[in-house]
C-alpha cells in the first residue's frame, strides 16, 4: 500500500459517503417528521437513475439533472397522500410493511417497463477524464466524482439553511417534537408531512442521478445502497441531521479503505463498524438517549 493509494481511496471515500450521505438524510427527515422508516427508499434511489437517462433522451443533461429529482418527489408526495397518510395512525409496523411492499412494486414495475437487464448511462463529455489539480499531486482521480462532492455538499447545506433558516423549516422541527402542540396553533401537519415526505424522495433520487454513470442503471440498483443508508442512520442516530453527515462519510470512508487494506472484509466492516457504535453507543453517535437501552 502506497501513500497514494491511500489518499486515492481515502478522497473515494469521501465521494462515496456524500451519496451515502444524501441517501441517510432523506431517511432521517421522513423518520424525524412522521415516524416512518422507509423501506422503499433504495427503490426511489434507482427511479431517479432511471428518470435521469429518459428525461437526458428528451431534453439533454443539465434540464434534466435538475427536474429528474423533481419529478422523483413529486411521486413521492402522491404515495404519502394517496397512501401513506391513511396508516399513521396505528400500529407503526403498518408503515413499516407498507413500505416494505412499495420497495417490491416499484422495483418490478421498473423490470415490467423498462426491462430486467437495464442500460449504460455515460457522463457527459466535459466530465471525462481526471481532475488536473488531482493531477498535479500525483493522484488520477475523475472529474465527475468531484462533482458528485460538490453536489452533494451543496445540497447539504442547502438543507440544512432550509431546516433552520426557514418558517417552513421551524414548522418542520416543531412538528417532529410535539405535532399535538403545532396543530393546537392552528397549523396543520399534513401539506407538512406531505413535503417532507416528497423531499426525502427527491434526496434518495437526486443520489441517484449522480450515482447513474458510475453504477450504471437497473432495476436492482438501489438495494444495496438502501441498505447502507440504513446502515448510515442507525450509526448517526435516527432523526439525526448532522449524524446523518459524519456517519455517511465513516462509513464511506470504512468501506473504501477495507477494499485497500483487506478487500474480503469490505462488504461487511459498515456493519462491523455499526455492531459496535452500538453496543457502546445504543442510540448512535447523535440520537436521543432511550432510556430502555441506557
Amino acid at each position: 500500500m502506497t501513500l497514494m493509494n491511500f489518499i486515492y481511496y481515502f478522497i473515494n471515500g469521501i465521494v462515496m459517503g456524500s451519496l451515502y450521505v444524501l441517501m441517510a438524510i432523506g431517511l432521517s427527515v421522513i423518520f424525524g417528521m412522521i415516524g416512518i422508516i422507509n423501506f422503499a427508499h433504495g427503490a426511489v434511489y434507482a427511479l431517479g437513475a432511471y428518470a435521469m437517462v429518459l428525461v437526458t433522451q428528451q431534453v439533454g443533461y443539465w434540464p434534466s439533472f435538475v427536474v429528474s429529482p423533481i419529478l422523483v418527489g413529486l411521486l413521492g408526495m402522491i404515495i404519502e397522500a394517496s397512501f401513506l397518510r391513511r396508516i399513521y395512525v396505528g400500529d407503526p409496523l403498518r408503515g413499516l410493511l407498507f413500505t416494505f411492499g412499495l420497495a417490491m412494486v416499484l422495483e418490478q414495475l421498473i423490470r415490467i417497463i423498462w426491462g430486467p437487464s437495464g442500460f449504460p448511462y455515460l457522463m457527459p463529455g466535459y466530465f471525462a477524464g481526471t481532475a488536473k489539480s488531482m493531477v498535479s499531486l500525483g493522484i488520477e482521480f475523475s472529474r465527475y466524482r468531484i462533482f458528485i462532492f460538490i453536489c452533494a455538499v451543496g445540497v447539504i447545506f442547502g438543507l440544512w439553511w432550509f431546516i433552520e433558516k426557514t418558517p417552513y423549516g421551524m414548522i418542520i422541527r416543531a412538528g417532529s417534537r410535539d405535532p399535538e402542540m403545532v396543530r393546537i396553533l392552528g397549523i396543520s401537519l399534513k401539506p407538512i408531512m406531505t413535503m417532507v415526505f416528497g423531499l426525502g424522495a427527491a434526496l434518495a433520487g437526486f443520489a441517484g442521478v449522480l450515482a447513474a454513470p458510475l453504477a450504471g442503471v437497473q432495476p436492482s440498483m438501489g438495494d444495496n445502497v438502501g441498505n447502507i443508508a440504513f446502515v448510515v442512520v442507525v450509526i448517526g442516530g435516527l432523526g439525526s441531521f448532522w449524524g446523518a453527515v459524519l456517519s455517511g462519510l465513516l462509513v464511506g470512508e470504512v468501506e473504501n479503505l477495507s477494499i485497500l487494506i483487506w478487500p474480503p472484509i469490505a462488504q461487511s466492516a459498515m456493519y462491523i463498524l455499526m455492531a459496535v457504535i452500538l453496543l457502546i453507543r445504543p442510540r448512535g453517535l447523535f440520537g436521543e438517549k432511550w432510556e430502555r437501552f441506557e
